[in-house]
């Protein structure tokens, strides 16, 4: 099993809320790149490539492209579910839907060094993940007023706790996710939280605080959450 850092700065990203102005396909993704340009400075810890419109030549480009990137760095580049495009791209892994191939199968397309996530949305489904070997998981919907999920199928503390003590595989946060909350995800057991509101420019979304300002809040938040001192 691949270790995360811990705790986890984990950004999913989403072009279209990005860039709404954008007319074309090539101004998103020239947006999205600039963006995340952002994030590799700013030191977020894995980026999720959650394009899933975009076919695979483009998708395998953008991720390759930002793989090139973040080469001399320590941000991790997965793309969400094509497991195809991020082998080809050679991105660090893959992050499967809930409802995706089993993870040893999907493990076996990438190296040995190779990090394979899965969305879950139970403490049963988090067990399962765990056990197939799974290197983390990413669980939700936590809270409402982010992007992600269904506000009105929100998990909250409880459930994360109890994900948290189900599986032995390290659990991800995500959904509406601000600093004050994710001090307590990581109270209640999280490795760390993922986004994509907070980290879009200010103004673009309620929990938008731009790249720079919302890696470092979050950072200081889920320290004070892990019990120390900041």
């Amino acid at each position: 099993m691949i270790t995360l850092p811990r705790p986890c700065v984990y950004l999913v990203t989403d072009r279209r809320r990005l860039a709404p102005d954008a007319r074309t396909t090539r101004e998103e993704i020239r947006a999205l790149e600039t963006w995340l340009d952002d994030a590799l400075v700013a030191g977020v810890d894995v980026v999720q490539v959650r394009e899933r419109d975009l076919d695979g030549g483009p998708l395998r480009d953008l991720t390759a492209r930002l793989r090139d990137r973040a080469r001399a760095g320590r941000t991790r580049i997965l793309v969400n579910d094509r497991a195809d495009v991020a082998a080809a791209a050679g991105a660090h892994g893959v992050h499967l839907r809930a409802d995706s191939a089993p993870v040893d199968r999907v493990r076996t397309l990438g190296p040995d060094d190779w990090i394979v996530g899965r969305s879950v949305h139970t403490a049963a489904e988090a067990r399962a993940a765990g056990t197939a070997g799974a290197d983390y998981v990413l669980f939700g919907t936590m809270f409402g007023g982010g992007t992600k999920g269904d506000p009105a199928r929100v998990a909250g503390i409880d459930a994360l706790t109890e994900t948290v003590r189900a599986t032995r595989a390290p659990v991800i946060a995500i959904g509406g996710i601000d600093p004050a909350r994710a001090a307590s995800c990581i109270a209640a057991g999280a490795a760390g939280v993922a986004a994509i509101s907070i980290f879009l420019p200010e103004g673009r979304a309620p929990l938008a605080m731009g790249i720079a300002r919302a890696v470092d809040a979050l950072r200081q938040a889920m320290t004070s959450g892990f019990g120390v001192d900041t």
